[in-house]
C-alpha cells in the first residue's frame, strides 16, 4: 500500500514536469517587449576570482549595442585574478563603458552585497541592473529589462535563467539538468500561482526604488540578498516582474562534491526563507519516488513498470523544455543524457533531507549560517 501510494506521488510530480513544460512554451512564444525608449544603464557585476567562462559571460554584454550602457565591474582584493580577464575585454572592446572598482570594504556578512554598495558610488544612470558575474546575456536583454520595468507599478524586475556547463562532466550536466528541468520551469508554475520571486541572476531597479527601500544595506546582512530585495520591493506596495528573457548561467562545477556543496548552501538557504515550499519541492523527484516504490513493491512487476513510463514521461518533459529553450536561442539550451535523470532526481532527495540536517553553509570559502525556519529571524 505504501508503493501504491508513492505511485500516487510519482503522477503528482510527472504532471507538474509535463505542466512545467507547457508554462515554459507559453513564455518562449509570447510576443517580444517594446519600449519607445532606451533608458541609459548601469550594469553592476560583482566578481570573484576567475572563474569558468567569466570572459564570454562578460564578453556577452560588453558587446551589446545599448546607447548609454554603462558596465561596472567590482573586486574585494587587488590581487583578484578577475581583473586580468578585465584587462582583455577592454582591449576587446575599447569602446565599452567599461570601470573598474577595487575595493575591500565591509558593508555586513554578505560579502556580495558589500562588493555592490562598494561599485554603487561609481554609477552614473538611474537604472540599474545587478547581474551574477556567471549571467551569459542575448542581445535584447537590456530591452526587455527597461521594457518591463516601465509598466505600471512595476517596482523590480528579475529573469529567468539556463545553466550552461562549463564542461560536459557528469557533474556539470546533473547541474545544468537542475536548473533547465526542475528550477526554471517550477519558477515559471510558481509564478503562476501568484509568487513574485526575485531570482538573482538578474535584478533591475530604478535608483529611486533602491533608495525607498533602505539601500542596499537593507540587505548587507542577509544570504540570499536577492529574495529580500523583492520582499522589500512587495513590501513598499510594488511589484516584482518577470522580463520576457531568459539568459544562461555557468554550471562551473566539474566534481560531484562541488555541485554537493553548492546545492546544499541553495537547499539550506530556500528552507530558511520558505520552509513549506521547500519541503514541497520533493513532488518535482518523480524518479526518486518510483525508484522508493519498486523494493517497497517486492519489486513487483507493476512498479517496474511505473519506473520505466516515469523515466519515459520525465525525459519528454525534459527534451520538450530543451527543444523550447533551443528555439529561442541554441545557446540556452543543453542536450543531457537521459540515463542521468533517475540520478537527478536522488541526488536532488538527498539534498533535500541534508538541508533539513543543519545550517551551516559555505559561499565562496567562507562559513555562514542560516536562521532556524522557526524562529522567524532573516537567514544570515
Amino acid at each position: 500500500m505504501i508503493a501504491a501510494g508513492l505511485a500516487l506521488v510519482v503522477a503528482i510530480g510527472l504532471l507538474q514536469a509535463l505542466a512545467g513544460w507547457i508554462a515554459l512554451r507559453r513564455f518562449c512564444r509570447q510576443a517580444p517587449p517594446t519600449t519607445p525608449a532606451r533608458p541609459a544603464i548601469t550594469v553592476l557585476k560583482p566578481l570573484h576570482g576567475d572563474e569558468p567562462l567569466l570572459e564570454a559571460a562578460l564578453a556577452s554584454l560588453c558587446a551589446l549595442e545599448h546607447p548609454g550602457l554603462q558596465i561596472i565591474c567590482g573586486v574585494q582584493n587587488p590581487a583578484d585574478p578577475a581583473l586580468g580577464v578585465l584587462a582583455r575585454l577592454k582591449s576587446r572592446f575599447p569602446a565599452a563603458d567599461l570601470a573598474v572598482v577595487v575595493d575591500a570594504t565591509a558593508h555586513g556578512a554578505n560579502r556580495k552585497v558589500a562588493n555592490l554598495l562598494n561599485m554603487l558610488p561609481a554609477a552614473n544612470h538611474g537604472l540599474l541592473v545587478i547581474a551574477d558575474s556567471d549571467v551569459h546575456v542575448l542581445p535584447g536583454y537590456l530591452d526587455a529589462i527597461a521594457a518591463t520595468l516601465a509598466l505600471p507599478g512595476c517596482g523590480l524586475v528579475t529573469m529567468l535563467y539556463t545553466g550552461r556547463p562549463a564542461t560536459r562532466t557528469t557533474a556539470a550536466l546533473l547541474g545544468t539538468a537542475w536548473i533547465n528541468h526542475v528550477f526554471l520551469p517550477g519558477a515559471l508554475l510558481a509564478r503562476a500561482l501568484g509568487r513574485q520571486d526575485c531570482l538573482g541572476a538578474t535584478m533591475a531597479l530604478t535608483r529611486e526604488t533602491l533608495t525607498a527601500i533602505g539601500g542596499l544595506e537593507a540587505v548587507s546582512e542577509e544570504i540570499a540578498d536577492d529574495q529580500w530585495l523583492g520582499r522589500l520591493v512587495r513590501r513598499a506596495g510594488l511589484d516584482v516582474r518577470l522580463a520576457p528573457a531568459i539568459v544562461a548561467t555557468t554550471v562551473p562545477e566539474t566534481t560531484l562534491d562541488e555541485l554537493w556543496r553548492h546545492e546544499l548552501r541553495w537547499g539550506r538557504t530556500i528552507r530558511a526563507l520558505e520552509p513549506v515550499g521547500f519541503a514541497l519541492s520533493c513532488l518535482q523527484h518523480p524518479l526518486a519516488w518510483a525508484l522508493l516504490a519498486v523494493p517497497l513493491s517486492g519489486f513487483a512487476a507493476w512498479s517496474l513498470a511505473v519506473f520505466l513510463l516515469a523515466w519515459a514521461l520525465r525525459a519528454f518533459a525534459a527534451r520538450r523544455i530543451d527543444a523550447e529553450l533551443a528555439a529561442m536561442h541554441e545557446t540556452l539550451a543543453t542536450r543531457v543524457p537521459i540515463w542521468l535523470l533517475p540520478l537527478r532526481d536522488l541526488l536532488s532527495m538527498t539534498v533535500l533531507l541534508a538541508s533539513h540536517a543543519g545550517r551551516r553553509v559555505e559561499w565562496r570559502g567562507h562559513i555562514m549560517q542560516t536562521a532556524p525556519p522557526s524562529s522567524g529571524i532573516p537567514p544570515r
